[in-house]
């Protein structure tokens, strides 16, 4: 059976960065009638925190997303502890004592012979005698699974043919002087016995992809279907990573922005596919196809989100947005009218409350100077609402008669001066919700 993961890390708020792995494992596994897990990847104590646990499992599901299990990292310590020592036995990992200064050294040193900056494996030359005033000096050691120096080679579902000379990387350290399991080794633990068939992650988890394959076999564990999907980048090329703070997914929510504007955009975004708006997320699943995506890097522009969000909204029946219009204090008399009359002329829906203060003369008219004289005639010849839809045709009709103005330069000076806006709905049903008469 298919089984997926999604194994954010709670070190902060899931971003927009994130969703595409999480979008991926989730398409793959509904595609096929699998599971699909959460995994919380949480064995840095020091900057995992409970808020953003809460925070991603709050983003997945305003997203749409169900997941089928949870698991913690953090309750399975135990398991990548015998892990540990099974690898010892074989003598696959071994333990290291170099500072991370040493090992900066070492690598400078390399690079400045033209060499690769590949662990040198001085630490399988120690004795005991060694490794115990090592110890004793040091009060703490990381431990690195030896390499089998072999071609590592795999079939990427994006990528396509990967080989890797494991002799041209440094052996993976898998747990940190302070006893920290690090992700290489967790992750492979869990791979293997949460019986994970598919893994798509970023293009810079490649490397990590290869050492890990080595891991899962040392381990005795199936090798899943590996797919690296391209990185994000701003829209000019520039490294995404920067302004992921201000991608956060709570930050697009509280800005606005529509789930299925996100899902489906993410969905198609670096693929030979167009991006189509889907009315949910199973269409987005249906639609979905990770061999169509490619691997060079993927610009994303927030601003794309814009359009979409609109489009969601224009789509929404009253029922659902019937209590943010009684908020801004339209009365239900005219709320469906308000939004039927709206929902084509916004992008967000707090873009609404500016309407209603069209609508209630609270809104700045926006008149030219040389307009301010014909706009204070064509007002004196409008009378009190309420008005009608035929209002705007008979009211423009006689100050044409009156004052022979027609075209742009009779309706545009007026429709800024009842609606302080340039473009917007058709002037007949703004007219027909006026609930005062337009000042200038």
């Amino acid at each position: 059976m298919t089984t997926t993961r999604f194994a954010p890390s709670p070190t902060g708020w899931l971003h927009i960065g994130n969703l595409r792995a999480a979008l991926m494992n989730y398409a793959i596994a509904r595609q096929n009638g699998g599971t699909f897990i959460l995994r919380i990847d949480d064995t840095d104590q020091e900057r995992s925190k409970e808020e953003y646990v809460d925070g991603i499992k709050d983003s997945l599901t305003w997203l749409g997303f169900d997941w089928d299990r949870i698991e913690r990292q953090s309750e399975r310590l135990d398991r990548y502890l015998a892990a540990k020592e099974k690898l010892i036995e074989m003598g696959r990992l071994y333990e290291c004592f170099e500072t991370p200064t040493e090992l900066d050294l070492k690598r400078k040193k390399q690079l400045n012979m033209g060499k690769p900056p590949v662990y040198d494996r001085a630490a399988l030359n120690l004795s005991e005698d060694e490794k115990n005033r090592l110890r004793e000096e040091r009060g703490g050691s990381h431990w690195r699974f030896k390499l089998d120096w072999e071609r590592i080679e795999w079939e990427d579902g994006i990528l396509g043919p990967i080989s890797i000379d494991a002799a041209s990387v440094s052996d993976p350290v898998l747990i940190k002087d302070s006893g920290q399991i690090l992700y290489t080794l967790a992750s492979v633990v869990d791979d293997t016995e949460f019986g994970i068939t598919d893994v798509v992650r970023g293009s810079d988890h490649v490397t990590n992809t290869a050492t890990q394959i080595q891991i899962i076999q040392a381990l005795g564990g199936a090798v899943p279907r590996f797919a690296h999907h391209s990185l994000l980048t701003g829209p000019d090329g520039e490294k995404l990573s920067k302004r992921l703070g201000n991608l956060a997914l709570r930050d697009l929510r509280e800005q606005g922005i529509e789930p299925m504007a996100i899902t489906s955009l993410m969905a198609r975004l670096g693929s030979s596919d167009p991006v189509e708006l889907r009315g949910d997320l199973s269409e987005v699943v249906a639609g979905f196809d990770v061999s169509k995506f490619g691997a060079a890097p993927t610009k994303f522009d927030p601003a794309d989100l814009e359009p979409l969000t609109a489009r969601v909204n224009a789509a929404k029946p009253f029922a659902t947005v019937a209590g943010d219009v009684a908020a801004l204090g339209v009365p239900d008399t005219v709320a469906e009218q308000f939004w039927s009359v709206v929902r084509e002329n916004i992008t967000y829906l707090s873009d609404m409350a500016p309407w209603w203060d069209v609508f209630t003369g609270k809104a700045q008219a926006d008149v030219a100077e040389e307009d301010a004289e014909f706009v204070a005639t064509a007002l004196s010849m409008l009378g009190e609402p309420p008005y009608t839809a035929e209002t705007w045709g008979s009211w423009t009709g006689a100050v044409k008669e009156a004052t022979g103005r027609k075209g742009k330069g009779l309706f545009m000076p007026l429709r800024k001066a009842v609606t302080g806006q340039a473009r917007g709905p058709e002037m007949a049903d703004v007219m027909a919700l006026m609930q005062v008469k337009p000042a200038v």
